[in-house]
């Protein structure tokens, strides 16, 4: 039996769940059991959890449906568990390094008492000094063990369940678990201090609390406000009819109806019903208010006496500042020329066009990426929405015949994105674009992360400096209401490097449909619009930007290449999308496709890929075609960029640190050989999940035809699709 039975929800911290679970199986104390619950098969946060499992015997996963929440999942965690003691831990918090070995040690001294309160450090997500809220509640509790009569400021409110370790057998004898709905600590912790009669506490950091950006459920309005007054009631009730002394019974409600306070008080959690939460707190108020109670002092004071006396226009006045404070002035936009700033503050009073989509690639450079994929699907499946693209001028010739369009920060592209009910982008919109009620912002991603993004740069001195504002960067993300992934992988990655509350859409990216779906006789009219000669090997060679680098550098003597290669071999460049407005002229062997509207385009044209950490290698994946990795410089873009995984660990194929050795792999065939495949077979599995030539469609029906999640076409397995055929399989049949 092991000594800790360490019971870890999982449900929306994907990105985070990783580290929570290591810091439990690295604790210096290894007698534990680690139980990670997961909502569902399949899901990004089971997948991790499975991970670990079939590396560590100590780790079982156990499933709870997302009907259940977070209540039903502590306790199917909790009938699963063999442990002496039980601890909770949310999935993107951590226990401090020695955490176990701490309790193990209290817990020898004191003996085995029924609860172990510990302290925990509550940790903004992204910067400030760590608090310790639990520090001043258990420096006056007795020495050793104690009943819990002798610390009757420890309720079981204000410590969260994640703030103790339970003897399990103590918790079974009772009966004790989680119960249903929003607050369930509070239904919980209260019941816990009732029923045991040995407790003691540890004076000590356990557990590290991550803050999340976009908060939890029960900061966000809603009408589950009033579930906390439902379960005070409960909690108020039930220890009445224990006969609760009054020495333990004041706390208890004061302790609670500080957070009631707390909620009344919170202009956004009940924007719409704050008087009837305040009318139905001060009837509980009365109807509970301990015999001998003595109100606090101060401000609270103040404010228990309102509300004890039901006086709601008073307690606004009192709390207006705080409301001033949190009130909606609004950052309006501001474009450079007054009058169209006038013009955009007037079209946001006018009603929002609900058959309006505004869409905008890559900072206006033209109809390119997912934006277009979605905008050409929208045509077919959603013709009743007019669909209109954002552009620099200089994009305007290069726009396909029939797509409608607007110049970016023109009258006419300021109206539009104030009046469209959709805005679909892969980059993100002006900083002065306001997020009006029911419109839906669709951020469609460009591509899968290798390197660090979004909040995770911050450490990146380098890359920092080139991003700007974190905090302008955060208000942008705080506009999207979607979020595309082509991969778990990518979905846990953009829930850490772009916190905020919007939905994960695990469709796919639409703009890689193509590979899917194009035809023999479309690849070879994309070649011969390249200037593809027929017959021969077409190279892609598509590097990243360095952000240590000004400018642009090929990295690679493309003709020397070409000479060493073969002599059927023609390289394709295109360089990074930050340097397509250069002049570069192909010469030779070498064929310059960067200003090529259509990266996709191109993939579809190219016979193997050669690229280095660009995201392109995923993309390119898809088509199941040869992928060479030139990586003559890893460790320093790894150090200066950052990145998520080894890529020298797990390549997408060869990988190649000389130009010597790159050519040499494509002269003697390696680039394509059986041990190419392998690596490129188990990279698919991985990053080319979701994207089966629906993924457009998808967006389609789920956004602008808002059918139910459960309506939307399934992704069909890897092993069912067919790629866009290959010119090399073309000359071969």
């Amino acid at each position: 039996m092991p000594r800790f039975s360490i019971i870890v929800p999982s449900h929306g911290v994907a990105g985070r769940l990783s580290q929570a679970l290591d810091s439990v199986l690295t604790q210096s104390s290894g007698d534990l059991e680690l139980i990670p619950v997961h909502d569902a098969p399949g899901c990004a946060a089971a997948e991790v959890a499975a991970a670990l499992a079939e590396r560590d015997s100590r780790v079982t996963v156990v499933h709870s449906p997302p009907s259940a929440g977070l209540a039903g999942a502590r306790n199917a965690g909790m009938r699963a568990a063999r442990g002496t003691y039980l601890l909770f831990l949310d999935g993107d918090d951590i226990l401090v390094p020695g955490a176990l070995a701490a309790l193990d040690a209290r817990l020898a001294e004191t003996g085995d008492v029924d609860v172990l309160w510990f302290e925990h450090e509550r940790c903004s997500w992204w910067e400030g000094e760590p608090g310790n809220p639990a520090a001043p509640l258990l420096a006056s509790a007795p020495d050793g063990a104690f009943p819990p009569g002798r610390a009757p400021w420890l309720t079981g409110v204000q410590l969260p369940a994640w703030s103790a370790a339970y003897r399990r057998a103590f918790v079974a004898g009772h009966g004790l678990a989680f119960p249903d709905g929003p607050f369930t600590d509070l239904g919980f912790g209260p019941r816990v201090t009732w029923a045991a009669e040995r407790t003691a506490v540890l004076r000590s950091v356990v557990v590290r609390h991550l803050l999340r950006r976009q908060g939890n459920r029960l900061s966000l309005p809603g009408e589950h406000h009033f579930e906390l007054l439902r379960r005070a009631e409960e909690v108020l009730t039930d220890a009445a009819g224990r006969q609760l002394p009054g020495e333990r019974l004041g706390p208890l409600f004061e302790q609670l109806f500080a957070l009631v306070l707390k909620t009344a008080a919170h202009p956004r959690r009940l924007p719409a019903r704050r008087r009837a939460f305040f009318r139905r707190a001060s009837g509980l108020y009365r109807r509970h208010r301990p015999a001998g109670f003595r109100t606090p002092g101060g401000s609270l004071g103040v404010q228990h006496r309102l509300l004890a006396t039901g006086q709601y226009t008073a307690f606004r006045a009192l709390r207006g500042a705080y409301r001033a404070a949190t009130g909606a002035a609004g950052s309006l936009p501001r474009p450079r020329m007054l009058r169209t700033r006038l013009r955009y503050r007037r079209a946001l009073r006018r009603p929002l066009d609900p058959h309006l989509a505004v869409y905008c690639a890559y900072w206006g450079r033209g109809y390119a990426c997912s934006p277009a994929a979605i905008h050409a699907k929208a045509r077919e499946l959603a013709p009743h929405i007019r669909g209109v693209f954002l552009v620099e001028p200089e994009a305007v010739d290069s726009l396909p015949e029939g797509v409608e369009h607007a110049v970016i920060g023109s009258h006419r592209a300021w109206e539009l994105l104030a009046r469209a009910k959709y805005l679909i982008n892969n980059a993100n919109f002006a900083e002065g674009v306001v997020k009006r009620p029911g419109s839906v912002h669709v951020q469609t991603q460009h591509g899968t992360p290798l390197k660090k993004m979004g909040v995770d740069q911050s450490t990146y001195p380098v890359v920092a400096a080139a991003t700007g504002s974190f905090t302008k960067l955060l208000g942008r993300v705080d506009r999207w209401d979607y979020n595309l992934s082509s991969n778990r992988h990518s979905t846990r990655v953009w829930e850490r490097a772009f916190p905020g509350s919007y939905e994960h859409l695990e469709y796919g990216y639409p703009r890689n449909d193509v590979y899917c779906t194009a035809t023999a006789e479309e690849v070879a009219r994309i070649r011969r619009e390249l200037g593809v000669p027929r017959g021969r090997t077409a190279v892609l060679y598509a590097p990243t930007h360095r952000d240590y680098h000004t400018g642009f550098d090929t990295g690679l003597d493309l003709e020397a290449f070409c000479e060493a290669a073969g002599e059927d071999v023609v390289v394709l460049l295109r360089a990074h999308y930050f340097y397509d407005r250069g002049g570069r002229r192909g010469s030779g062997r070498i064929i310059d496709v960067t200003a090529h509207r259509s990266s996709e385009d191109v993939c579809l044209a190219a016979d193997a890929l050669v690229t280095d950490y660009s995201s392109i290698m995923f993309d390119y994946a898809n088509l199941d075609r040869p992928i060479v990795v030139y990586a003559d410089d890893w460790e320093i873009y790894r150090e200066t960029r950052g990145v998520y995984f080894d890529l020298m660990a797990e390549p997408p194929g060869p990988v190649a640190r000389t130009p010597e050795e790159l050519a040499r792999l494509f002269r003697d065939g390696e680039h394509a050989g059986a041990e190419s495949a392998a690596l490129r077979a188990a990279f698919r599995e991985r990053f080319c999940e979701f994207d089966d030539g629906r993924a457009a469609e998808r967006v389609v029906r789920r956004v602008l035809l808002g059918e139910e999640p459960a309506a939307i076409p399934p992704v069909t397995p890897l092993a069912a699709r067919v790629p866009a055929p290959a010119a090399a399989t073309l000359v071969r049949s």
